[in-house]
């Protein structure tokens, strides 16, 4: 992973793509969302979503895994090159999560993350905050999930 120093506001990452399968969707929903949309495929047909339908939580679960397998394997790359990796901290938060049009059975979304504003933490010496907007697309063009999420992101300098 960067250093806070090294990362442009407007900077555009790819994360991956995720395929939601029928069963993907009903395994998810049996464990954290049960409601009958996700659970079956007739009773998600009529429902307003018109189809088997995955949890929001199962949509964003999956950007979050998206993202943590990118920033590891940009991590083990620096690596390969002997350049020091970072080591970001937590995140303090996010806002602005929108679930935009549903995503059904047969969908693949791709996430894409784009760095929106980035500041010195007051209170952290040696640390910023990084506030980047992550969106998922579904196979039709058609944006289908939104967040907007913050991290501490180690400085060069230590503080």
């Amino acid at each position: 992973m960067r250093f806070f120093d090294d990362i442009e506001i407007g900077q555009r990452r790819e994360i991956g793509t995720y395929n939601f399968t029928a069963e993907a969707i009903k395994t998810f929903a049996a464990k954290f969302d049960p409601q009958r949309f996700h659970l079956d495929e007739e009773e998600g047909k009529n429902s307003l979503f018109g189809g088997l339908a995955a949890s929001g939580w199962h949509v964003g679960s999956a950007c979050m895994s998206l993202l943590v397998a990118d920033g590891q394997r940009l991590a083990r790359e620096a690596a390969a090159r002997g350049e020091e990796v970072a080591i970001w901290g937590p995140s303090p938060g996010f806002r602005d999560l929108r679930w935009i049009r549903p995503v059904l059975a047969g969908d693949t979304v791709a996430y894409v993350n784009v760095v929106i504003d980035k500041r010195t933490s007051a209170s952290r010496p040696g640390w910023g905050i990084l506030t980047a907007r992550t969106t998922g697309t579904n196979q039709r063009g058609e944006e289908v999930y939104s967040i907007t999420a913050s991290a501490f992101v180690p400085t060069r300098a230590k503080g």
